[in-house]
């Protein structure tokens, strides 16, 4: 069942999604060569607790930490450890915020020091697949809109696009329906009614679609070894145009 917020419900929303923004942007500005992903577990968590919330993600589903950290090859559900980031890798950070009642979700891939020009087009290409996505979040579209829309930017630019993991309702609870495919035929699938509250979240891959799970139950890597970029906004479907609501701006 799809639940339909209010605008009073969106407003108090924004707020979880506002500190997973910040907290994107704090963490983001600690990524270096020589830091773990443990250490910015660490900082994210306590970041998160110290604006009044709750990190969304630490013992969900019995998931351990607070934060998704994706290195590389590796496209959602990293656990955070002692692996050292180094110069030229991506880390995929994936973060989700309680507050007030609700959940906000949001994820960034940032490079690690300098990207090489094919890494910098991955992720330039993910990113903007994502935003390709929202601007069909529009009244009376269908779901699939959003995912072809998704598609078509990643396939044209030379990527793939993940299918074993979609996007997702969200709002009281962290998943909630519609499922949002990054991928499909246009002009399926529920149709886009205001109040509708969603995680867009497309993975891209720079060779094939495919992905395998490791033995630790939750970090999925590219069966091919090449890397993988992911990039996620919590937004709302509005009458005019779609409020995203984990940006700083």
């Amino acid at each position: 069942m799809i639940i339909l917020k209010s605008p009073e419900e969106v407003k108090t929303m924004a707020q979880a999604c506002r500190i997973v923004a910040k907290t994107l942007d704090y963490v983001g500005n600690m990524i270096r060569p020589g830091i773990t992903t443990l250490q910015l577990e660490q900082i994210a968590e306590e970041y998160i607790k110290s604006n009044n919330a709750t990190p969304a993600f630490k013992g969900y589903r019995g998931y351990p930490s607070s934060i998704c950290a994706s290195v590389n090859h590796e496209v959602i559900h990293g656990i955070p450890s002692d692996r050292v980031l180094e110069e030229g890798d991506i880390l995929g950070l994936d973060l989700g915020v309680y507050k007030e009642g609700f959940y906000g979700d949001a994820a960034y891939t940032f490079p690690v020091g300098k990207p090489t020009p094919e890494t910098e087009r991955l992720l330039r290409v993910a990113e903007a697949a994502l935003y390709a996505g929202i601007e069909n979040a529009l009244p009376d579209k269908r779901i699939s809109d959003i995912s072809n829309a998704i598609q078509n930017h990643i396939e044209s630019n030379g990527f793939s696009v993940v299918r074993a993991f979609v996007g997702h309702g969200i709002g009281r609870n962290l998943h909630e329906d519609p499922q949002v495919p990054n991928f499909g035929q246009p002009g399926r699938g529920p149709r886009l009614r205001p109040g509708m509250t969603l995680a867009i979240e497309p993975m891209v891959n720079a060779g094939g679609y495919e992905v395998v799970l490791l033995t630790d139950g939750w970090t999925a890597v590219t069966m091919d070894g090449q890397l993988s970029a992911h990039f996620e906004h919590t937004i709302a479907v509005t009458e005019s145009k779609p409020k995203i609501l984990t940006q700083l701006n």
